[in-house]
């Protein structure tokens, strides 16, 4: 009689917390149990799922800001969007941005059949079942944004915005290369790819400041609800540095969370150089009309032509309402009597008022965004490239129409 191997089925499914990534902690007798995971892994929905079931926990703490926690609970968020309010607060490129995001998420979706996040979301909906208290651990996705594009240069500023274009404009399928790294790592870290690494400062607005905010945190509830036992659930390329901050943090958590939710000023000197710039222009106008009226007339012309032109080319590229584009063109020249507001509010303010976006534009906007023509398709994203292009144009225009004017001094 021949006998055979035992398989792997003969001894039951698998346990679902075999080879999972868990930390423990304990801080001022709370027992922290950290769980890493990945974004896009159907085993990582199931070991939080699992964990939770087997293990009595007093909160259950996962790596969303409110915002993303509020997108997760309630899918028609987007329908309460004031697109105007967003553009007249200047909050038109976060949420471009935040849609580029979503575009990444979506190829992730639609490639391996499990939305990004998965695991987030089963976390709090069985501590909600179970009446457990859900902590929201992570730095809100607009200011680590807004940090990382404001601590580096401009080849690294480039690179943020090309990783952002990219999560739009490919077609491709998300290799096998960037999965294992969603595995290993980070949402965030893999939409922006290696330069992430490369730049110190990005990766650590990314990455390692969110470790310090998500530990800082954790500790702060700690303070507010003394727990006993805690389930913290993040990426897994947290999980390293979550741990290392849980034991070594010293600074008040309050203290630290307020420093790490500081977005630094802008640099001045762009600022400065613009002003610099319209201070020469002016006084060349002067010396020109002085020298010779028609030169005069002819450094005006130069001016309207080219920041109205390309403002209005900006917004023509955004696929903007001819009224739109026409706004552009009249509002562009007149940047030096009104300092701090951008071309592009006008343009957009004007394409919203004549294509307000429908239920379904709403409806379909995460789809829209996820392939590089649906931003033209849809209402809502077709407004941010009118604004955003619109000021790109501008800002173009006035550095082209400066150089011709100031030439023509010499």
């Amino acid at each position: 009689m021949t006998t055979e191997d035992p398989r792997p089925e003969d001894f039951g499914p698998p346990d679902p917390l075999q080879d999972q990534p868990i930390r423990r902690v304990t801080l001022n007798d709370t027992e922290f149990v950290l769980l890493g995971t990945a974004h896009v892994s159907r085993a990582s929905v199931a070991a939080v799922q699992a964990l939770i079931e087997r293990e009595p926990f007093d909160a259950v703490a996962v790596e969303l800001d409110t915002n993303r926690h509020a997108s997760m609970r309630d899918p028609e968020l987007l329908r309460k969007m004031d697109l105007f309010q967003v553009i007249r607060q200047g909050k038109a490129g976060l949420v471009a941005a935040n849609l580029a995001l979503s575009a990444f998420q979506r190829r992730l979706a639609e490639q391996y059949g499990i939305e990004a996040g998965a695991e987030l979301k089963a976390a709090f909906e069985a501590a909600e079942a179970r009446a457990i208290p859900v902590w929201l651990i992570d730095r809100d996705i607009g200011v680590t944004l807004k940090r990382a594009y404001r601590s580096v240069g401009f080849w690294d500023r480039m690179g943020i915005l090309s990783g952002l274009g990219a999560s739009v404009l490919s077609s491709e399928e998300i290799g096998e290369q960037d999965i294992e790294k969603l595995k290993r790592g980070d949402m965030l870290e893999s939409a922006f790819s290696e330069f992430a690494k490369e730049s110190e400062p990005l990766y650590r607005s990314l990455i390692a400041e969110r470790d310090s905010y998500m530990a800082a945190r954790l500790r702060e509830e700690q303070i507010k609800t003394p727990v006993r036992r805690v389930l913290a659930v993040v990426g897994a390329g947290h999980l390293g540095g979550l741990e290392r901050e849980l034991a070594e943090q010293k600074t008040p958590p309050v203290a630290l969370r307020a420093t790490l939710d500081t977005v630094p000023p802008g640099a001045r000197w762009p600022k400065w150089l613009a002003l610099g710039l319209f201070a020469a222009i002016a006084v060349a106008v002067v010396l020109l009309f002085k020298r010779d009226a028609a030169l005069g007339t002819d450094a005006l012309r130069d001016w309207i032509l080219w920041t109205g032109g390309l403002a209005g080319l900006g917004a023509l590229l955004g696929g903007g309402h001819p009224l739109s584009v026409l706004a552009a063109a009249v509002v562009a020249p007149l940047k030096p009597f009104r300092p701090g507001i951008p071309p592009g509010v006008a343009s957009a303010g004007v394409e919203v008022w004549l294509r307000k976006p429908r239920v379904a534009d709403f409806d379909s906007l995460r789809h829209d965004v996820s392939v590089w023509t649906g931003w033209w398709k849809n209402r809502i994203s077709r407004t941010l490239l009118v604004f955003l292009l619109t000021n790109f144009g501008g800002m173009i225009g006035v550095w082209l129409a400066g150089f011709r004017i100031l030439k023509s001094l010499t």
